[in-house]
């Protein structure tokens, strides 16, 4: 029983001539397998799950009816890519085979990525045309009338390009106005980002601030091909074009190129030259219409005026004579004037009667029973008066008491406050005093210490230091001589040492200079 357990611990069998790996040294073998079959290669499938971590690498798969391939961009990779892959869209990936051995896979680092058609382009474009539809960007109810006369325009284009060449002209020569140019990139991994900042960055001018706020914007590009032109399709640049409080005008591309950027905007041209012509009016058509008008306006008038003086006259010959009309109102006044002097004694009667019968019942008893009850009315106030006068007083009072009573204990506690607050503000002034008493003193120290340290670098780095090293100053009349060609021409040289000068050639007696003269010279 026992040589049966050992059995299961224990293997006395000789081993076998295969060699033995630990595990990194597999999938390192095999990670040099893979890399070194397959160092560039092209891969044509459907892109499936995305992932884009908050590094700035991108995960995605590659797979077919069959197999799915794990693929990934770095970060560098991705800002390079003109396009960048989407779940759904059919790509060749191109890039190379390597393993990860953390999870015992192999993936596909991918250096760039190419739509594998048009068609697949454009699918993915009716794919993103639905969406952002769906969400009512592409709205007629939610665009704005372009202005007639606009006083600023804004451009957003290349500024080295002949389109913003195109619109300076047609402005000039239809209807000259003040432009604004943000310069971006029409074309690239850069143009959407750019174009969608342009337009956010017009909008967010304040009306009457130092630069003026333009009244219409020009989104424009010259033609080219679906990928040149897929910086206006993306979802971010649509998204500015519909959110811009200022009316856009998009001139992507020519006649036949439409991106989504067209939905979006508040009128499309089709040409970056007709946009111009459909931001201005003409100048000289807008002159000749307004003296057409104002001729037509004076004749209008002038034949108004004749009208009106005719149709004064017939109407003048059409009315009654003047004693006809006033003849009968004459009548009138005549009979009320006569009317008069009867009608006024008739109403001087009638009130002299009137004034009779009211006086007939005013009587001395009357007057003596109103003053007698306004006298009650005026002592009962009065009584009244006395009763709320006292009450109100006893109410103060018994306040008043109140009061003092809260006094006296609020007083005591604010002395002791005031107790307190003194002896702290003496002990921080007694603390502060021994604060400044020292503070002089180590301040003198640490001065001293610096102006120590300070000489004693001034003299590690002076030359004469260099000197004392075996270096030495190489001087020709005065100046430092720093090359061979300079001194092979000298006559004289003069050399500095640690100890002393000598003077090289010319006269053995030349006086030398002082060894504190001199600046840095070369060292040999």
């Amino acid at each position: 029983m026992v040589r049966r357990m050992s059995a299961l611990f224990e293997d006395d069998r000789p081993a076998g001539n295969q060699p033995e790996y630990t595990v990194s040294e597999l999938s390192g073998a095999v990670k040099r397998v893979i890399e070194g079959e397959f160092g560039l290669v092209r891969v044509r499938g459907e892109v499936g799950r995305v992932s884009r971590p908050s590094s700035g690498h991108l995960y995605f798969d590659l797979k077919d009816d069959r197999a799915v391939i794990a693929a990934v961009s770095w970060k560098g990779q991705v800002a390079r890519m003109q396009v960048r892959p989407e779940e759904g869209m059919e790509v060749v990936a191109t890039g190379r085979m390597t393993t990860f051995p953390g999870q015992s896979k192999y993936q596909l680092i991918v250096d760039d990525v190419a739509p594998a058609g048009a068609g697949a382009l454009m699918a993915m474009l009716e794919k993103r045309k639905a969406a952002l539809q769906a969400e009512g960007l592409f709205d007629a109810a939610r665009k704005k009338p372009i202005p007639y006369l606009p006083k600023v325009i804004g451009v957003v284009t290349s500024p080295s390009g002949a389109v913003i060449r195109d619109i300076l002209h047609r402005l000039r020569d239809r209807f000259p106005r003040h432009v604004l140019v943000w310069p971006v990139a029409v074309q690239g991994q850069d143009c959407a980002a750019q174009v969608a900042a342009a337009i956010r960055g017009f909008n967010a001018i304040e009306p009457g601030g130092p630069i003026p706020r333009p009244d219409v914007l020009i989104v424009a590009r010259g033609g080219g091909s679906l990928e040149d032109l897929w910086g206006f399709n993306e979802e971010v640049v649509v998204r500015a074009a519909a959110a811009s409080r200022i009316p856009l005008i998009s001139a992507v591309g020519h006649e036949t190129d439409t991106t989504l950027i067209d939905h979006a905007a508040d009128l499309r041209a089709p040409t970056p030259t007709a946009a111009a012509e459909l931001a201005v009016p003409v100048r000289l058509e807008l002159l000749a219409t307004l003296e057409a008008l104002g001729a037509r306006l004076v004749r209008g008038i002038g034949q108004g005026v004749v009208l009106r003086q005719q149709r004064l006259r017939d109407l003048s010959r059409a009315l009654p004579r003047l004693e006809a009309l006033l003849a009968t109102p004459r009548q009138r006044l005549d009979a009320c004037g006569m009317r008069l002097g009867s009608a006024l004694g008739l109403a001087v009667t009638k009130k002299h009667r009137e004034f009779d019968r009211v006086a007939g019942r005013l009587q001395p008893q009357a007057l003596r029973g109103l003053l007698a009850r306004q006298g009650d009315q005026l002592a009962a106030r009065q009584e009244r008066l006395g009763r709320a006068i006292l009450l109100r007083l006893e109410r103060r009072g018994e306040r008043l008491e109140a009061i003092a009573a809260r006094l006296a204990p609020a007083l005591q506690r604010m002395l002791g406050d005031a107790g307190r607050k003194v002896s702290d503000g003496r002990r921080d002034l007694a603390r502060l005093s021994e604060r400044l008493e020292a503070a002089p003193v180590a301040r003198v120290s640490r001065a001293k210490d610096r102006l120590e340290a300070l000489d004693r670098m001034r003299m590690t780095l002076g030359y004469a230091e260099t000197l004392k090293r075996g270096y030495a100053v190489v001087r020709r009349d005065g100046t430092v001589v720093t090359t061979k060609a300079v001194a092979e021409k000298a006559a004289a040289l003069e050399i500095e040492f640690q100890d002393g000068r000598l003077v090289v050639g010319g006269r053995a007696g030349k006086k030398t200079r002082d060894e504190g003269q001199g600046g840095q010279g070369s060292l040999f």
